[in-house]
């Protein structure tokens, strides 16, 4: 029997499983079985799992006109054997053909479906003969209008970014789901740099937040400064999100004794929280009891002043206590496309209203547990107007004790204190919106898409 590589069996095993809703890819890709890989073949199941699901509407459109019936039904393996061969011919040009083709018509095989084999090797051979002039370079590296990356989101996505923002704009934003996310990682110290250098890691410097720094090359989570939490892996407008919420406006930090971090895994944010306001009592809720073992052990070194307590937040008993509530709801995620590519899949435009409805519950708590004069910061990686302003004027509405404060001066703040760079200031003002929330668009700024507003108690 020919012998399929340790990276394309685990690939295919993933995206069998993510096809089917048994698990997501993140998780999957972080198990055990991906771990005990060889660097090499580990890094390959990775990149075939993100890059079949970041180009898996155009993979299915391309395989679909190479079959002699289009509208065929295809089981779920031979399927995802078709998409994991076509990205290798279209995607990946140090993968030699014989071994894409090869090895996706064993997984056929081998999957149970011997009779399909014959149509498998046909399909991307024919997918070969079509790619070799373009010696396998990305239909987004020919495609300068963008439309491969456009067709590689669900239609009702790209109708609605292009309503809300533009045609550029949502072109922007599909091109950047469909590059490499750059990895960007926060230091406890500037000793970690010099161990990750001595290491092999090629790092530079961020281009918003001078604590931020990109890996050029090397393997960052090989390092014993990752497995120990000396270095973390976290996206700069994540980042900046933690230091608007540290920093909400002039030396206001200096009065932040009592925090509240209400939707806290996986705790990067919660680190900035804790780093920037060395005086404060933290109150960090998680509602998963898996996520919070993990936040608890993340944030060991801050055992002594930050409360990893399982809890919604939304059924919190505190009542005005805490000077500043940082709200990171979950979300729908569509701001980070290119890191969670899978998303686009199973989110439905039905799903935004049940959203909506409990990021709206976490912000109401929020404001309840705050105390007169205190602040609370409220963030999504959502594009979604109905997660972002909608939820933000709706509480607003109800609320007249609450008002909308700009995020201009909190930048000015950050600014003044030498944590943004100064070349990324006057970049972050113009992403404020007119209300004074800061909207980052993916393909705008080196970040995934995020929103921020920033609410303040009168009374």
């Amino acid at each position: 029997m020919p012998a399929i590589s340790p990276a394309r069996k685990e690939a295919f095993r993933i995206l069998l499983a993510v096809e089917r809703g048994q698990a997501h890819a993140d998780d999957l890709l972080r198990a055990e079985e991906v771990n005990k890989l060889a660097p090499a073949n580990r890094h390959l199941a990775t990149a075939l799992v993100l890059g079949v699901l970041r180009w898996q509407i155009w993979l299915d459109r391309r395989i679909r006109q190479l079959l002699k019936r289009p509208n065929a039904r295809l089981d779920p393996e031979v399927l995802i054997a078709l998409r994991l061969g076509a990205f290798q011919l279209h995607f990946l040009n140090r993968i030699p053909v014989h071994a894409a083709i090869d090895e996706s018509v064993e997984l056929t095989k081998q999957s149970g479906h011997r009779f399909a084999a014959g149509m498998v090797n046909a399909v991307l051979r024919t997918a070969a003969r079509g790619s070799a002039g373009a010696a396998h370079s990305s239909p987004l590296d020919e495609d300068l209008g963008g439309s491969s990356a456009v067709q590689a989101h669900p239609a009702w996505m790209v109708e609605r970014w292009t309503s809300a923002y533009g045609p550029e704009a949502m072109q922007a934003i599909c091109r950047h789901d469909q590059s490499q996310p750059r990895m960007t990682v926060r230091m406890e110290s500037p000793v970690v740099q010099d161990e990750l250098s001595e290491a092999g890691i090629e790092l530079t410097s961020g281009e918003l937040l001078t604590a931020a720094r990109t890996v050029v090359s090397g393997d960052v989570t090989a390092t014993p400064a990752f497995r120990e939490g000396r270095v973390r892996v976290q996206d700069e407008g994540s980042q900046l999100i933690g230091e608007l919420a540290a920093f909400p406006g002039e030396d206001s930090n200096q009065n932040q004794k009592k925090i509240l971090d209400a939707c806290a895994a996986p705790g990067g944010k919660t680190f900035i929280l804790a780093e920037r306001n060395p005086q404060a009592q933290i109150l960090a809720c998680e509602s998963s009891p898996r996520r919070l073992a993990e936040l608890r052990k993340r944030l060991a070194a801050y055992a002594d002043r930050v409360d990893c307590r399982l809890a919604d937040a939304v059924e919190l008993e505190e009542d005005a206590v805490f000077d500043l509530a940082l709200v990171d709801a979950p979300c729908s995620g569509t701001g980070t496309l290119g890191r969670n590519p899978e998303i686009r899949h199973r989110l439905q435009l039905e799903d935004l209203p049940r959203l909506a409805q409990r990021q709206r519950d976490l912000l109401r708590a929020a404001i309840r547990a705050i105390r007169p004069g205190g602040r609370v910061v409220y963030s999504t990686c959502s594009l979604e107007p109905e997660e972002n302003e909608q939820v933000v004027a709706a509480v607003l509405v109800e609320n007249r004790n609450i008002r909308q404060i700009s995020l201009a001066s909190a930048i000015e703040t950050l600014q003044r204190h030498g944590i943004l760079r100064p070349e990324a200031a006057e970049p972050l003002r113009k992403c404020l919106t007119p209300d004074g929330a800061l909207r980052l668009l993916p393909g705008t700024l080196p970040t995934d898409g995020f929103f921020v507003a920033l609410l303040e108690r009168l009374a």
